[in-house]
């Protein structure tokens, strides 16, 4: 007794093995970037910063921890595409199918979440740098230590991000933290408030190719899952 899919199911069979080989490392990717986005050296040297009792929002780390958990889901379900096509197990497919489902609804939620919401990060990093800014160049900041802390915070924005203040002519105030800038930009400020967006704009534009790629091949793979499980229902049995 066997029974095995033939003729055009048996190309559906290995496509579906390589779509999910392809998904596989997919995740793999994702993961991969998801953990270089948690310890990239410029965001964390921001996002790790604390001022008074200010600290910058979570909602960028909280986004990668979700990609981290997406990478890691979708190299198990790329394993388990895998080895029910070469298995021809209907019960594997039907769940493999079931978890694409899921994740592409999953991923399509995000992606309108993301996409509504795909400025937050940077305005909420801003308003971040604008308290500090505020608070160390007011005349009523007396106290010495507090201006230091605020100069150290400054200075790891300005040195990481290679800017100096919001841009245009420092003031009075402003001039107590010109040594915090890079040399040459004390007298031609590039305003920070603009870095700061080119920063988060050029990861969200990675982290969007990536989710278009993985949805196309999403899309694929619930096709030829679905043919390959009818298929190997309608097979001869010998």
């Amino acid at each position: 007794m066997g029974s095995g899919v033939e003729g055009c199911t048996k190309c559906i069979k290995y496509m579906l093995f390589f779509f999910n080989f392809i998904f596989w490392l997919a995740g793999c990717v994702i993961l991969g970037v998801s953990l270089w986005l948690r310890h990239d050296t410029k965001t964390s040297s921001l996002l790790d910063l604390r001022f008074e009792d200010t600290e910058p929002p979570n909602t960028f780390y909280v986004s990668v921890y979700i990609l981290i958990a997406v990478g890691a889901v979708m190299m198990f379900v790329g394993f388990l595409g895998c080895y029910g096509a070469i298995q021809e197990s209907q019960c594997l497919l039907g769940t493999f199918f079931a978890c694409l489902v899921i994740l592409f609804a999953c991923e399509v939620a995000a992606g309108i979440w993301g996409f509504l919401h795909k400025d937050q990060i940077s305005k909420e990093v801003i308003t971040f740098y604008d308290s500090v800014y505020d608070k160390g160049t007011s005349f009523q900041v007396t106290q010495n230590d507090q201006q230091q802390a605020a100069a150290t915070v400054l200075k790891v924005f300005h040195e990481t991000l290679n800017c100096c203040g919001k841009g245009g002519l420092f003031s009075i105030a402003e001039k107590l933290f010109a040594d915090t800038c890079p040399g040459e930009l004390k007298m031609n400020a590039v305003s920070c408030h603009t870095k700061i967006k080119e920063l988060f704009s050029e990861k969200i534009y990675l982290i969007g190719i990536a989710a278009l790629v993985v949805a196309v091949i999403m899309i694929f793979e619930m096709i030829f899952s679905m043919v390959l499980c009818c298929g190997i229902r309608n097979s001869p049995v010998y």
